[in-house]
């Protein structure tokens, strides 16, 4: 089946969709970052149906860099993207749309295609691609959500693999193209240190929070359709477990992250309705687009069990939600405490045992809990934390990254086809088969059910600081 090789460079970006708001919040910026960085030399070629022309595409790439971050700082970089960009204006059920493109793209052998488009259109674009010959030797990327079920996944994996091979297909997810986000996984595998206590015999459990302080910001619409068990957890908290629980890889490539990650989500047990607590936020259903009765869910927390070998028996602890105290991420691996009790104020049980913190966001940091005897001639102590700070100025943007390696034939941080199926199968039940989501606070964190009922006695929660000043 047709698809550029994993190492071929390719030699003109396609991007449907270059009138929406993901390409002027997100998409100029970042190709003008990656012309200034110079990984962006090929041809740009913006498709949508907006009537417009190649200075209006001009235009709105002016528009978005200078309302992006720095703004135009190199008016040379900026003019370089300009002469890059193409335009093709046309309804994409025209077979007409395609034909235009396919001769702008007369002299390019390899491009990529990036549908910045909602997926019940992936199947038309792909559909127009192949009917002139567009998919062959080239890559598609696809913007998540990657369905709304199993079976929507399920369905749009086979529209897509109708004319792409796996390897050809890059299901792009920008969280992945964080910097805190990788750095997980090399901090993983590159410190031998932690590999011995990595596992179900040293660590108690293990927390995750992707928490924001607001609400929705005029998406109601789009949140009534998705609730944030299929926003943020089963991609992007997933993909954060996977990274903290994966298997070495086997060897050094992109495929063997991805299978080792696919293992993980295979090894998940799937969710009950006594695995998960909803919440929703106490105005939202004031909300533009929201039903007056909804109940979809602006606040998800479940306890995750993976049943392998290393893992089996240490409960995951997962919570994102809308108006929350504090906008952070942070992920907390708790460690047993020590089988012992030569000092007895090391096993009290309001103590919090030795922990892993890493700081995800609004900061980048990573800290090591550990406990230190106080002065004086008792044995007592007090926990303190070994901080490191991991944020850097030249930190790129998830979008420069990613389509950069998507040029390039970079699969390492794309999600694939067999772990996007074995996700959904870990919701799937409970996507219709749930209680009810239970009202909560602005400015709190979430339904008390969840720290209650759900985490127990692992718990408390470990509630995120807001940003260092």
């Amino acid at each position: 089946m047709p698809g550029a090789a994993p190492d071929t460079p390719s030699d003109a970006l396609v991007f449907f969709g270059a009138s929406g708001d993901l390409a002027r919040k997100s998409i100029f910026p970042s190709l003008y970052r990656m012309v200034k960085a110079g990984g962006l030399t090929v041809p740009v070629v913006g498709v949508a149906f907006s009537h417009w022309t190649l200075e209006d595409l001009r235009q709105r790439a002016r528009e978005a860099v200078e309302a992006g971050p720095g703004g135009i700082d190199d008016p040379t970089a900026f003019e370089r993207l300009v002469g890059l960009l193409r335009y093709v204006d046309g309804d994409y059920n025209a077979p007409a749309t395609f034909a235009r493109l396919r001769e702008v793209l007369a002299e390019c052998d390899s491009p990529t295609h990036y549908l910045a488009i909602p997926p019940v259109l992936f199947g038309t674009v792909v559909e127009g691609l192949q009917g002139v010959d567009l998919h062959r030797n080239a890559r598609v990327v696809v913007e998540k959500p990657f369905g709304r079920d199993l079976a929507s996944a399920t369905e749009l994996n086979a529209v897509i693999r109708q004319a792409f091979d796996e390897h050809a297909i890059f299901r792009i997810d920008h969280f992945l193209g964080k910097e805190e986000i990788m750095n997980l996984l090399y901090f993983r595998f590159a410190n031998a240190m932690f590999e011995p206590i990595w596992n179900r015999d040293h660590i108690e459990s293990v927390q995750i929070t992707l928490a924001e302080d607001f609400g929705v910001r005029g998406r109601g619409s789009f949140y009534e359709s998705a609730g944030a068990l299929r926003d943020v957890v089963e991609n992007h908290l997933f993909q954060i477990v996977a990274l903290l629980t994966m298997e070495a890889p086997t060897y050094q490539g992109y495929g063997a992250v991805q299978s080792a990650k696919a293992n993980v989500f295979k090894a998940m047990r799937p969710l009950t309705r006594h695995d998960y607590v909803r919440g929703q936020f106490v105005g939202y259903r004031d909300e533009d687009g929201v039903s007056p009765h909804s109940d979809v869910e602006t606040y998800a927390a479940v306890k995750l069990h993976i049943d392998s070998w290393r893992w089996a028996g240490v409960p995951f602890y997962l919570r994102t939600g809308k108006c929350l105290a504090v906008s952070a991420g942070e992920v907390v691996v708790d460690f047993k405490r020590p089988p012992q009790a030569l000092f007895e104020d090391a096993m009290d049980p309001d103590q919090h045992p030795n922990r892993l913190r890493f700081r995800l966001s609004p900061d980048g940091e990573i800290g090591l809990g550990v406990r230190v005897k106080r002065p004086g001639e008792e044995f007592v102590g007090h926990e303190q934390e070994l901080l490191l700070p991991t944020e850097s100025p030249l930190e790129r943007q998830p979008y420069e990254r990613l389509l950069t390696d998507a040029l390039k034939g970079d699969s390492a941080l794309f999600t694939h086809e067999d772990s996007v199926e074995a996700a959904w199968r870990v919701v799937d039940g409970v996507l219709t088969d749930h209680a009810g989501a239970i009202p909560y606070r602005p400015g709190t964190w979430g339904p008390e059910e969840a720290a209650g009922r759900l985490i127990g006695d692992h718990g408390p929660w470990h509630n995120p600081l807001p940003a260092h000043d």
